[in-house]
C-alpha cells in the first residue's frame, strides 16, 4: 500500500490535491472529514478555541470550526468524561515554538479563560522527546486532550493520537480494514497522520459519549463502502439520513479497535442539528394548570422543601451596558452560564460545580441582572462614605495578611453574610426551608447557615449579630422579613451596621419561588435598591451535605503560609 501523491494532507483535505491510496476496498479513498467534540455549550467553546488555537468559526454553522485544516464539529451536550485514557487519547496541533506558546497559555492560567496545562513529572511545560521532539500537553474545559509539538510553518492541526491495548493489532486493522497506510508511529488516513501507542492501563475506554466522541471518514459513496465493510466482517450501522442532519447525506456508524467509535459520510455530509431541547440542561415544562398554593396545617402558605439557586447562577448584580432587552436568549443564558463554570475550575474541575451546563437539570435563568429597582438595573448612587468603603475595601484585599483577621469571614468559614448568603454561585446553592407554628427556618448550605425566623410578633434582642435579627410576617402568600441589627463585621458593599434588608418569598408556581430583596443604607446609596432571582424546587435530587469549612481549611494554611514567606522576603537581607 502506497501514497500515490506527496502533497501535504491538509491540501487533500481541502481538495487542494488527490493522493490515491492503494488498497482491494473502495475504502481506499477515505480521507478524514471532521472532529466531533462534545461540550456544553458551543458558543463558549467556539471563543476557546478561537482564543487559543489555530482555529475560526464557521459562517451560518453555529456548531463548527476550523482548525488549522480540521474540521471539528461541536456536540453540545455535557461527556461522560475526557479524553485522556480514552482509545483517541488526544489531537494535536503544531507550533514553531511550543515552549514559548506554553508559557503564553500559562501566562493567561486558567481563571476565567479555562486553560488547563499538564507538566510532565519533572514539572516542565515542555520537553524533547525522540520521534516527536518538542512538545507538550494542554486541556480544553469540556476535556479534550490537546498536544501541541514543534514544527516548522504556520499553527496547524497535526495528527490524532490513538492509545490501543495492542498497537500492533490495531495498525493492521486500520491497514486491513480501512485502506490506511501505515506509517512509523501508526498510520495515515487520507495523508493525515494516526499516531498509535501502547495504553498505560491496557484496554482503554472508548470514545462514545466522551469529549473526543467520534471520527468522521468522508466516503465516495457510504452504501458501497458499508457494505464492503459489512462483509469484511465489521458490524456497519447504516447507511441512514438521520432525521436532523442538514441536508439528505448519509452516514454509518462502526466501531474501530478499542472502541474508537468511527462516522463514514459522504462528501456532502453538513453536520447534525443538536436539538437541547432533550438535553438534561432543559428546563422543566412551565406549568399550564392553574396554581393553588399549598397550605400547612396551620393554614400559613407551605414554602417548605428543598430549593436550589443553580438556574440563576451566573446573573450578575447589574444590568450590563451592551444589553438593552428584558431578558437574554436561551443561547445567551447558557453562553453566560458556560462562561461563569470556566471562570471558577481554577479550584476544582467543571465535575464538581454544581451549576455545569449538563449537570444540572435546570435551564440557566434568562434574567439580565439580579437588580429590578431601579428599573435600569444598575445601583443608586454612591453617598460619599460608599465611595471611600468600597476604596478601602479594594485596598485590603492587596494588603498581606497579617492574621486570620485580615481575611474575610467567608474565607474564615464564618459567615457569607446577608444578603450574599440567599445569592447562587458555582456550587453549594441548597436552600432548605422548614415551617412550624410561628417559626421558618431558612437554611443554606454554603457555610451551612441556618437562620430561625419568627413569623409573629417577638421582641428583637437588641444583640449586634453576622446576620442580624430577622423577624417575619405573612402579608397575603408573601413571607416578609425584616433584618437589622447587623454587626458590621461581614459588610456588603460597604453597608453594615446601618443595613437594614426586607426579604419576600413567595411561590411562583409548585416548582418555583420567587426570592426578592430590598437593601437599604442611607450611609452608603441615595435612595434603596431591590433584586429577585428564583429558586427552584428539586426534591428528588438535591440533598444538602455538610459543609465541613474548617476541617482540613488548607486555603487558610496556604494563605497565612505564603503571608509569611512574603514578610521574610521583604524583611530579610537578601545574602548579597
Amino acid at each position: 500500500m502506497k501514497i500515490g501523491s506527496k502533497m501535504s494532507w491538509v491540501a487533500k483535505l481541502t481538495g487542494l490535491g488527490a493522493g490515491l491510496l492503494c488498497a482491494t476496498f473502495a475504502q481506499a479513498e477515505l480521507r478524514v472529514h471532521h472532529i466531533e467534540l462534545a461540550v456544553s455549550q458551543a458558543d463558549t467553546a467556539k471563543k476557546w478555541y478561537e482564543m487559543h488555537l489555530p482555529c475560526k468559526s464557521v459562517a451560518d454553522r453555529p456548531m463548527r470550526i476550523m482548525c488549522g485544516g480540521m474540521q471539528i464539529e461541536l456536540m453540545a451536550r455535557q461527556s461522560i468524561g475526557g479524553s485522556q485514557g480514552t482509545s483517541v487519547n488526544h489531537i494535536s496541533f503544531s507550533y514553531p515554538d511550543v515552549a514559548a506558546k506554553m508559557e503564553a497559555l500559562e501566562s493567561i492560567g486558567v481563571g476565567g479563560a479555562g486553560v488547563r496545562l499538564q507538566r510532565f513529572d519533572d514539572g516542565a511545560l515542555t520537553r524533547a522527546d525522540e520521534g516527536i521532539g518538542v512538545h507538550g500537553f494542554i486541556f480544553d474545559p469540556w476535556g479534550t486532550r490537546i498536544e501541541l509539538v514543534e514544527a516548522a510553518g504556520e499553527p496547524a492541526f497535526n495528527h490524532v493520537h490513538l492509545h490501543s491495548a495492542d498497537p500492533a493489532a490495531a495498525k493492521d486493522w486500520y491497514v486491513e480494514t480501512l485502506g490506511a497506510a501505515p506509517s512509523t508511529q501508526g498510520v495515515e488516513i487520507g495523508g493525515l497522520p494516526f499516531h498509535i501507542s501502547q495504553n498505560a492501563e491496557g484496554r482503554p475506554a472508548g470514545t462514545r459519549e466522551r469529549a473526543v466522541d467520534h471520527i468522521a471518514l468522508a466516503a465516495a459513496d457510504v452504501a458501497e463502502t458499508s457494505s464492503e465493510l459489512d462483509g469484511a466482517g465489521v458490524k456497519v450501522r447504516g447507511p441512514a439520513t438521520p432525521a436532523n442532519a442538514r441536508g439528505d447525506s448519509q452516514r454509518s456508524l462502526l466501531a474501530g479497535p478499542d472502541g474508537v467509535r468511527i462516522e463514514i459520510v459522504d462528501s456532502q455530509w453538513d453536520g447534525i442539528d443538536y436539538d437541547l431541547g432533550g438535553d438534561p440542561v432543559a428546563e422543566v415544562a412551565a406549568v399550564t394548570t392553574p396554581f393553588e398554593i399549598p397550605r400547612t396545617p396551620w393554614g400559613e402558605p407551605d414554602i417548605q422543601g428543598m430549593w436550589t439557586g443553580n438556574a440563576a447562577h451566573g446573573i450578575p448584580l447589574e444590568r450590563p451596558d451592551d444589553l438593552v432587552g428584558q431578558d437574554l436568549s436561551e443561547d445567551q443564558a447558557a453562553e453566560r452560564r458556560e462562561q461563569g463554570t470556566l471562570a471558577s475550575i481554577w479550584g476544582y474541575e467543571r465535575e464538581w460545580r454544581d451549576t455545569t451546563l449538563g449537570y444540572d437539570k435546570f435551564q440557566a435563568s434568562r434574567q439580565v441582572a439580579l437588580i429590578v429597582d431601579p428599573p435600569q438595573g444598575k445601583l443608586p448612587t454612591a453617598t460619599e462614605l460608599g465611595e471611600k468603603e468600597l476604596a478601602d475595601a479594594a485596598a485590603r484585599r492587596l494588603v498581606v495578611a497579617a492574621g486570620p483577621e485580615d481575611l474575610s469571614s467567608w474565607v474564615r468559614c464564618i459567615t457569607r453574610g446577608l444578603p450574599t448568603m440567599m445569592m447562587s454561585g458555582v456550587y453549594n446553592n441548597g436552600l432548605q426551608i422548614q415551617q412550624s407554628p410561628g417559626y421558618v427556618a431558612v437554611q443554606k448550605e454554603m457555610i451551612h447557615e441556618t437562620r430561625l425566623i419568627p413569623t409573629t410578633a417577638k421582641a428583637r434582642p437588641g444583640i449586634k449579630q453576622w446576620l442580624g435579627s430577622s423577624r417575619g410576617r405573612w402579608e397575603g402568600d408573601t413571607l416578609v422579613v425584616e433584618v437589622t441589627d447587623f454587626n458590621g463585621r461581614s459588610k456588603y458593599r460597604g453597608a453594615g451596621e446601618n443595613m437594614k434588608i426586607t426579604e419576600r418569598y413567595r411561590l411562583v408556581d409548585a416548582d418555583t419561588l420567587e426570592y426578592q430583596f430590598t437593601v437599604e443604607d442611607p450611609t452608603i446609596w441615595a435612595t434603596p435598591w431591590t433584586g429577585m432571582f428564583h429558586f427552584k424546587r428539586d426534591e428528588a435530587q438535591y440533598k444538602l451535605v455538610e459543609y465541613a469549612c474548617h476541617e482540613g481549611n488548607y486555603g487558610m494554611t496556604n494563605i497565612l503560609s505564603a503571608a509569611r514567606a512574603k514578610d521574610r522576603e521583604i524583611n530579610e537581607p537578601s545574602g548579597e
